[in-house]
């Protein structure tokens, strides 16, 4: 009786020393470090879940990340700009020393909407000729005078106060001094130098409102961070100023052409 208990109790330990082995490894878990890349999108924060042991991370500025990973947990990465993505840790994924996921970028589409009051479909070309809107209410439509006057700028402002001096009840008795001594001091010419300044950096804000950004950088070849500075190039010649006040957008566009390639000499840009 007693070899027969000893025995048995031989042969349970033999099974607990054989499955013990399969039970440690079954439970080892190893960090397991990796990098989320996307070709356009920005990589930082993106969550990434151990949806097995609820943890979780976040990217990095790079999109790196270590999370704790056991043989067939389960790892889930999303945001808001991506679509969501599994990963089942496999043994081929577990062995891994370092893991990289692509991630793929998530529209939104929207089924088509019809907007209210107007009926607006979002194509141009039917609701353009089906609009009816009410005449806005301004100084043109009403037939004020002076409807059409131009509107003088603040430079313009402070050059007719210069010239002719601020309104007062003694001006009718005797002309104002402010006239003549903004004369000595150089105010008044001063004031006529910021107005023809004004009016130059208005025609070149006319030109970049003509052209998208993209067509300075692809058909002109000026990096984005230069096209401030070809603006001002193109801004100092004279032949600009007249060119620009043509209205025309072809010659406008073959000046800029004719610019472009003397600007990305002059800053070895070829």
């Amino acid at each position: 009786m007693v070899l027969t208990t000893l025995h048995k109790l031989r042969i349970s330990l033999f099974v607990l020393m054989v499955c013990l082995p399969v039970f440690v490894i079954g439970q080892t878990s190893k960090l397991l470090s990796g990098k989320v890349v996307s070709k356009d999108k920005d990589v930082t924060g993106v969550v990434v879940q151990n949806s097995t042991t609820a943890q979780a991370t976040i990217t990095d500025v790079d999109g790196s990340f270590t999370i704790q990973v056991a043989l067939n947990d389960t790892l889930v990465f999303s945001a808001v700009q991506f679509k969501r993505k599994v990963i089942p840790m496999t043994s081929s994924f577990y062995n891994a020393t370092f893991l990289t996921v692509p991630l793929e970028e998530f529209v939104n589409e929207l089924r088509e909407v019809v907007v209210q009051p107007y009926n607006l479909s979002g194509r141009l070309g039917s609701d353009v000729t089906g609009l009816q809107l009410e005449k806005d209410v301004s100084a043109e439509a009403l037939g004020l005078p002076n409807a059409h006057q131009k509107i003088p700028t603040q430079s313009e402002r402070k050059l007719q106060q210069a010239t002719f001096g601020k309104f007062n009840v003694g001006m009718i008795l005797s002309p104002p001094l402010d006239p003549l001594i903004n004369a000595i001091t150089g105010r008044t010419k001063m004031l006529k130098n910021r107005v023809k300044v004004d009016k130059t950096y208005a025609r070149t804000q006319r030109v970049q409102d003509f052209y998208v950004d993209s067509i300075f950088m692809s058909d002109l070849k000026i990096p984005y961070e230069k096209i401030d500075d070809f603006m001002y190039f193109c801004e100092v010649d004279d032949l600009f100023q007249k060119t620009v006040d043509t209205y025309d957008k072809l010659k406008i566009w073959d000046f800029l052409i004719q610019k472009s390639a003397a600007y990305r000499e002059n800053n070895n840009l070829d």
